[in-house]
């Protein structure tokens, strides 16, 4: 096998298991309009790939849709190609809808940190590049008080003050193209949702079972 074949199926290989891998533009069934009630509020949380985190926040109680998009840059209109670029600035981020009287925020911030390694600075294995950076997003004082109460605690108790996760405050959230919304459950068999997204939430589903919806358990 020449060297050249042999770069070319690495490189797929590595596009197989990446979240950047998937391109396929092919028609799907539109997600259905969410429509949130008065009482529904949103929090922004960027850790990775967002077919990871969107599955991961849809499956807690309390939360009534997660939508994949992009924040945290200055660059208007971003798109899934653009931003796999790393020079836009924005994070894969997730929109969490939810329910304030049957989950906090001060839970989702728990939710966030616990369903990564806020340690990893541009990236969650096997995805790197600021696109993949952690952002715990916040609208309110309130919301940054609790979220660096969280990771001053982490850091003292778990990680030994390495955490990366950025604390930044919201300004605009760009909804991703259609074909990512809840791409997990849409892409049981795609090589990266079996490789990577699964398995991050069962591991977070084992880790925090007392949070999660009756029909996700």
């Amino acid at each position: 096998m020449n060297i050249l074949k042999s770069i070319t199926i690495i490189s797929f290989s590595l596009l197989l298991i990446s979240c950047f891998g998937f391109t396929n533009k092919k028609e799907t069934q539109p997600k259905a309009t969410y429509i949130a009630n008065q009482n529904t509020k949103v929090a922004y949380f960027a850790s990775g790939c967002f077919w990871c985190v969107e599955a991961i926040f849809e499956s807690v109680n309390g939360v009534e849709e997660a939508v994949s998009g992009y924040a945290g840059g200055t660059t208007l209109n971003p798109s899934y190609r653009s931003i796999g670029t790393g020079k836009t600035g924005h994070a894969e981020t997730v929109a969490v809808y939810y329910n304030p009287d049957k989950v906090s925020f001060k839970t989702l911030v728990t939710v966030f940190f616990g369903s990564q390694d806020p340690t990893t600075k541009n990236g969650q294995h096997p995805d790197y590049g600021s696109q993949y950076r952690s952002i715990a997003f916040y609208k309110t004082d309130a919301e940054k008080q609790i979220i660096e109460k969280a990771i001053n605690q982490l850091n003292k108790d778990v990680y030994n003050g390495k955490i990366a996760t950025e604390v930044t405050k919201f300004k605009k959230f760009y909804k991703a193209e259609e074909y990512h919304q809840d791409f997990e459950r849409r892409n049981p068999n795609q090589g990266y949702v079996k490789a990577v997204s699964v398995p991050r939430l069962n591991k977070f589903k084992k880790k925090f079972p007392q949070l999660l919806k009756d029909d996700v358990h």
